[in-house]
């Protein structure tokens, strides 16, 4: 295939890619100079503030147009900034049981502004799923709630917070991804309901999160036959244009989900996944978290091929080139226009407290044991600190699946004790672990820091409705935790 520079060029404006280090890396510095969009960060290029804003500063060197530097932050759960510690803002669960549009606005706006003074511009959040499955493994936490009509206030909420810090939201999984028993990562999920509830339910957080503005929406990669959809959304040619664009009427940038994923390229890969998810409709192509220099070329090359080939109309990268371009020139505009103020990430301690609930009475906790049951991290979330560890002196994590209940209540003796959960409704392991050391002490507290769907019969119960590091101090404070109060600060 000869050498074609412009379309080189255009198919470089639909690439949205990671990259290996804490400094960027030549090949990254070159494609950007060369027309790639934009660039997603992850765990492993995040080491330290410093360090984030000197990478996103010497990113924006090497373009007239900024580039979309993106991470996904959330907020709670999945958070990449708060990584070592956990976030200091609620996640949208949390949100969702206070029920506040106000101080989730304001919660949104403290964590643009964050990212802002970071040097990020575009944020692949909020996540505007409707979780409707209790056995979800990868929303759960992440949605704001259950009820459509709560989850679309917030979502317009999330992403005019976001906004106005001058960060571009990204409202995802689009058509919705919360009624789904299984993980995209790893397989095609199908949802399976009728045209009208998806119509009421799904689709009701997005047309909210369009009327509010949003810049960008995600697509899922999940199979919806109620809505017409064979194969993955992502490369759903009606899903993407005549539902979203005509008639939900959005007009900015469709962004994909990771296309990495089981979901999309397992049986494909990823230049051909990805070739048809920019013939579907998608404008800007999140490769995911591995898809380094030798495979941004395969898919880049792969998309000049499909063009040649006649597969893939040239005014198609032309059109996401123009769209993604605007939304260059938007966060650009806004970097310039935004105000700086005090909003501030006690807010999101503010909304961790009035998020907590407790059922039962709490005892006064005299030197309690804290027993947290580990349970395995999402692909989304990774391997961030959660429990209440940081709070109290004597605290042991145990596997529900390897270690023997019998020992742990030796080590409990007569205190008081604290259990800590994580969506324990999904792990039957994990509930009867918690059943028997109950059973010893049936007066023992249970802190769930995930969904507050299993409720044992104890002495209280506390939910967090989220695992985020100002959960878990919102926790340690009604659990009367020594020094809690001093972290406040």
């Amino acid at each position: 295939m000869p050498h074609d520079p412009t379309l080189e060029r255009l198919a470089n404006a639909t690439l949205l890619v990671p990259f290996e280090s804490y400094r960027a890396p030549r090949w990254i510095l070159d494609g950007l100079a060369d027309g790639i969009s934009g660039v997603c960060l992850f765990h492993n290029n995040l080491r330290s503030a410093e360090q984030v804003t000197a990478l996103n500063a010497s990113l924006r060197e090497v373009t007239d147009l900024p580039p979309l530097i993106s991470l996904d932050e959330e907020g709670g759960d999945v958070t990449r900034i708060g990584q070592a510690h956990g976030s200091d803002y609620p996640g949208n669960a949390a949100l969702g049981a206070v029920d506040d549009p106000d101080l989730t606005r304001e919660t949104f706006r403290a964590l643009g502004l964050e990212l802002a003074d970071l040097g990020f511009n575009l944020d692949l959040a909020p996540s505007v799923d409707v979780n409707v499955a209790d056995d979800n493994p990868v929303i759960g936490t992440r949605s704001f709630g259950s009820d459509a009509e709560l989850v679309a206030r917030h979502a317009a909420a999330s992403v005019r917070g976001l906004q106005e810090a001058g960060v571009a939201a990204c409202a995802k999984h689009f058509p919705g991804h919360g009624a789904t028993s299984q993980d995209s990562h790893h397989t095609l999920p199908l949802v399976e309901a009728d045209a009208d509830l998806l119509r009421r339910r799904e689709l009701a957080p997005f047309r909210a999160a369009v009327d509010a503005g949003v810049r960008s929406i995600l697509t899922a990669h999940i199979e919806l036959p109620g809505l017409g959809s064979q194969g993955p959304a992502t490369l759903n040619h009606a899903l993407l244009n005549e539902l979203l664009r005509d008639e939900m009427g959005f007009t900015g940038v469709v962004v994909s989900d990771a296309m990495d994923m089981r979901g999309v390229s397992g049986h494909i890969g990823i230049p051909e996944a990805s070739v048809l998810a920019v013939a579907a409709g998608c404008d800007l192509l999140c490769l995911g978290r591995f898809v380094y220099a030798d495979q941004v070329a395969e898919v880049r090359a792969a998309l000049v091929r499909a063009v040649h080939e006649g597969r893939l109309r040239g005014e198609r990268l032309e059109e996401a080139a123009e769209r993604n371009a605007r939304l260059r020139e938007w966060v650009g505009r806004s970097a310039v226009e935004r105000a700086h103020d005090d909003a501030s990430s006690a807010i999101g301690l503010t909304g961790a407290r009035r998020a907590v609930r407790v059922d039962g009475e709490l005892p006064p906790l005299a030197d309690p044991f804290v027993v947290e049951v580990d349970a395995p991290p999402g692909m989304a979330v990774g391997d961030v600190p959660w429990g209440l560890g940081p709070w109290f002196r004597d605290t042991v994590r145990v596997s529900p699946d390897g270690d023997d209940p019998s020992a742990v209540l030796s080590a409990v003796g007569d205190r008081d004790l604290v259990v800590v959960v994580r969506d324990a409704h999904r792990y039957p392991s994990a509930r009867a672990f918690v059943s028997g050391l109950l059973a010893a002490h049936p007066k023992a507290v249970v802190v769930e820091m995930g969904l507050p769907i299993w409720r044992p019969d104890c002495g209280a119960y506390v939910s967090t409705y989220g695992a985020a590091h100002v959960n878990g101090l919102s926790a340690a404070e009604l659990l009367g935790a020594a020094g809690a109060l001093e972290v406040t600060g």
